[in-house]
C-alpha cells in the first residue's frame, strides 16, 4: 500500500512539472500505432495502421492538430486526411481530441470509396522526458455514410513538445 502511496504522489509530482509543455505558442507532433489487433469494427477482421498529428497550443491546454493515416486492413486499406483539436485537462496530461476525418478506402476487388467522419478520443500524456510524452488512448471514428465502417479502437503515441 505504501508503494503504490508513493507511486501515486510521484506521478501527480511529474504530472505538475510538464505543465509548461502545454502551453500557447508549443508544437505538438504525435505518431501513433492504431489498432494493432484491438480495434472492433464489423467490416474488419484484421488490422494494422500508422497515424500522425502534428499542431500548436492555440491557447494554454487548446491546440489544434492537423492529422494523416494510414490503415491497412482486411479486406480494405484506407488512407486518411483530418483537421482538429485537443483539449487538456487541468494540465496534467489529460485530454480529449475531436476531429473531421476525409478517409479514402481501397477495397480488395480494386473498388474505392471516400467516406467522410468524426473521429473522438481520450488519452494521457505521461511525460518519459521533458519533451517527449507517451500517449496511450482509446478513439472512435464514426462514418457518416457508412454507419457499418464506424471503428472503435485503442491506439499508442508518441509527443514531442518543441
Amino acid at each position: 500500500m505504501k508503494k503504490l502511496m508513493f507511486l501515486s504522489v510521484c506521478l501527480f509530482l511529474f504530472s505538475l512539472s510538464a505543465h509548461a509543455q502545454f502551453e500557447k505558442g508549443t508544437w505538438i507532433i504525435n505518431p501513433s500505432i492504431t489498432g494493432v489487433g484491438f480495434s472492433v469494427s464489423k467490416a474488419e477482421k484484421a488490422q494494422f495502421g500508422l497515424g500522425v498529428k502534428a499542431g500548436n497550443f492555440l491557447a494554454d491546454g487548446i491546440a489544434l492538430m492537423l492529422e494523416g493515416g494510414a490503415d491497412w486492413s482486411k479486406p480494405r486499406s484506407v488512407y486518411a486526411l483530418g483537421v482538429g483539436g485537443r483539449y487538456y485537462f487541468n494540465k496534467t496530461g489529460v485530454y480529449l481530441g475531436a476531429g473531421l476525418r476525409l478517409d479514402r478506402a481501397r477495397y480488395k476487388g480494386g473498388d474505392h470509396h471516400t467516406e467522410f467522419g468524426l473521429g473522438i478520443d481520450a488519452g494521457y500524456a505521461f511525460f518519459i522526458s521533458k519533451t517527449v510524452t507517451l500517449e496511450p488512448a482509446v478513439y472512435y471514428n464514426w462514418c457518416f455514410n457508412q454507419g457499418d465502417m464506424s471503428k472503435f479502437g485503442i491506439k499508442l503515441g508518441f509527443g514531442i513538445y518543441l
